[in-house]
């Protein structure tokens, strides 16, 4: 790390004494998770807490999948024939499952992939909400009825399930975007099959359980097969990809990722909804509320330690302002609290592991090489921790934007750069590969109505005076261009999850043919 970033910041640790009733053995077990299923397999599962083995999982074979592909398979049959309000109930009943864990499953996730623990209790909070959301939708599945040219006609267009849903996530995000997706393919008609992140497989176990509750509660009507979870590597995602029986994947990810499961699904035609990576960048105008901006900009850019793929990584500030706001924003990161994410206090937990410290190390000595003047990104608590990846998080003052900015690195790095015009600093925003989501901070509304309109922002999401993370889930989520096109979550996301059929009814005794065409026998 760049001797600079060690003498720029001094640490402020959070206290690392974790409440001594729940050890890491503890937080497992009010989880629901037995010994018998956390030993004996050959999958590692460490916590970047502290970098300690937690549990060494069973994994899934390939003919396993197949074979839980084909129960997915055999349950569509009678689920697809459930009436939609019905199924809702079951995800209703998700909900309340959710609702009494959410305690325990949100320590489980601050455990597993090291987020702070308000945030873990956010994300399965998210889960609620979600299933709130597709309770309701389970009524809402509407078509349209369309104006025929012929007479004694009617058109109307119907959804009808598509077939089995796979649902490959990430460790950053270990259960909410499972739930976006599951809760909207279960009403929708959808068996789901879970592949998790390798790196956060606990959590999913833990949330199949519950599933396993509110299935029981649901009664009969949810078949064998319906809600399934495989434990392994990327060849079990690659089972998914290239059966035909999978409907559906939603892939959530690296752009490397995501590009594979593309290329294998477009072998059989198959259906993608992907969600990959984010560049995402603020403009902070000369109108802006500084104090607002500020705030927004360091919960957007530490949050979860940099791992969000909608963290704040390329700051685009006004030349007239530059000055008012860096000085201020440097100093804030210098307070920053950084520890144990299960402790109170803590602002910043741990990086998931070495190999994203190696990326983040690798990235500011570029953004060095390329003119810029890093403050911060020393690695921290190595008297303590040195087995886990606690960082100081990072800024790095550009002379314009460089390479490296173009690139998404899945650390706390907030990359600054000048401009002078507004069309310059969307221009730059809108340069990178990526599309996740932007926001620009000013009280002219001509700006914020420029920044939304087409020749604004090319994200999929636009935000004015917030960050670029923290979405709510009433909302379609996701991007363009590397980002990946696909939608989940809220608006009509669910659309995603089902066929859609056009219907053309005669109930006249006629037979006229469109376009007037004549076809006499």
């Amino acid at each position: 790390m760049p001797a600079e970033s060690t003498q720029k910041f001094s640490s402020c640790p959070a206290p690392l004494d974790k409440d001594p009733e729940m050890p890491h053995s503890d937080i497992l077990a009010a989880a629901g998770l037995t010994q018998a299923e956390l030993t004996g397999g050959s999958l590692a599962v460490t916590t970047p807490v502290d970098g300690s083995e937690i549990a060494r999982l069973k994994t899934h074979s390939a003919a396993e999948a197949e074979a839980r592909i084909a129960a997915a398979k055999e349950a569509f049959k009678s689920w697809r024939l459930v009436p939609a309000p019905r199924r809702g109930e079951l995800v209703r009943l998700l909900g309340d499952e959710l609702r009494r864990e959410k305690e325990n499953l949100g320590r489980l996730v601050t455990l597993e992939c090291g987020k702070i623990y308000q945030e873990g209790l956010g994300e399965v909070q998210e889960m609620i909400d979600i299933c709130d959301f597709a309770v309701g939708l389970s009524r809402q599945l509407y078509g349209l009825t369309i104006a025929s040219e012929r007479p004694g006609h009617a058109m109307r267009e119907s959804w009808h399930p598509m077939g089995t849903c796979g649902i490959i996530t990430a460790f950053n995000f270990p259960v909410a975007p499972w739930c976006w997706n599951a809760a909207l393919a279960l009403v929708c008609g959808d068996p789901v099959i879970w592949k998790p992140s390798e790196k956060t497989p606990l959590t999913a176990l833990a949330v199949q359980k519950i599933c396993d509750r509110a299935i029981a509660a649901f009664g009969k009507d949810a078949p064998e097969g319906l809600i399934q979870v495989l434990i392994g590597e990327r060849d079990l995602g690659e089972v998914l990809t290239a059966s035909k029986d999978v409907a559906i994947i939603s892939a959530t990810g690296s752009v490397p990722m995501g590009k594979a499961v593309s290329a294998d699904m477009s072998k059989r035609l198959g259906r993608t909804i992907l969600e990959l990576g984010g560049n995402n960048a603020m403009i902070v105008a000369p109108s802006a509320d500084l104090e607002m901006a500020l705030r927004a900009i360091v919960f957007s850019a530490v949050g979860t330690a940099g791992q969000r793929c909608t963290s704040l990584r390329r700051l685009i500030v006004h030349e007239d302002i530059y000055d008012a706001l860096i000085p201020r924003l440097v100093k804030a990161y210098e307070g920053l609290p950084i520890g144990d994410p299960l402790a109170d206090g803590t602002l910043v937990g741990p990086l998931i592991d070495a190999a994203a410290l190696d990326a983040m190390t690798s990235a500011l000595k570029r953004a060095q090489s390329e003119g810029g003047t890093v403050h911060g990104g020393a690695q921290a608590l190595t008297d303590t921790h040195g087995a886990a990846a606690y960082v100081h998080p990072a800024i790095a003052e550009m002379p314009a934007q460089t390479d490296i900015m173009h690139t998404e690195t899945f650390a706390p790095i907030l990359y600054v750069v000048k401009y002078s015009d507004l069309d310059q600093a969307i221009e730059m925003q809108n340069e990178v590969p990526q599309g996740l989501s932007s926001c620009i901070f000013s009280t002219d509304v001509r700006e914020t109505e420029y920044f939304l309109s087409a020749a604004g922002s090319d994200c999929g999401i636009a935000n004015v005076n917030i960050g670029p993370s923290g979405a709510e889930i009433g909302g379609a989520f996701g991007g363009e261009k590397e980002t990946g096109g696909g939608r989940e979550s809220g608006s009509d996301a669910w659309k995603g999850y089902m066929r859609r059929q056009t219907n053309t009814v005669n109930y006249s005794r006629e037979l006229p043919l469109a376009q007037g065409i004549k076809f006499d026998i």
